[in-house]
């Protein structure tokens, strides 16, 4: 499966999960909700999976974490706010540029 097929399972899964659930809820609960949902759906999903920082020739375990990853080629990063921010790109950019490297 492509990653762009598995982007858009995703997607359908995530507006099932906003659809039962409605808007105003904590990123965990939407997390919980996608992961169980992507589970049954029969993709291989890893929850906050730990990304280290590789700097130089070092890895640092700098307590990152990926919200989901699922088949190894997709990072999902939840939010629950009003509008994304550059902070929010940048900070899921890392964590597709970091998996890359590992």
């Amino acid at each position: 499966m492509t990653e762009n097929e598995i982007s858009n399972r995703i997607i359908g899964a995530a507006i099932d999960v906003h659809k039962v659930l409605g808007p105003g809820l904590l990123e965990s609960a939407y997390k919980e909700c996608l992961y169980y949902k992507l589970l049954k759906n029969d993709f291989y999903v890893e929850k906050e999976k730990a990304m280290p920082l590789i700097f130089e020739e070092i890895v640092l375990e700098c307590g990152y974490r990926i919200d989901l990853l699922v088949e190894n080629k997709v990072v999902i990063e939840i939010k629950c706010v009003e509008a994304l921010n550059d902070i929010h790109t940048a900070q899921t950019l890392t964590y597709i540029y970091e998996t890359r490297r590992l």
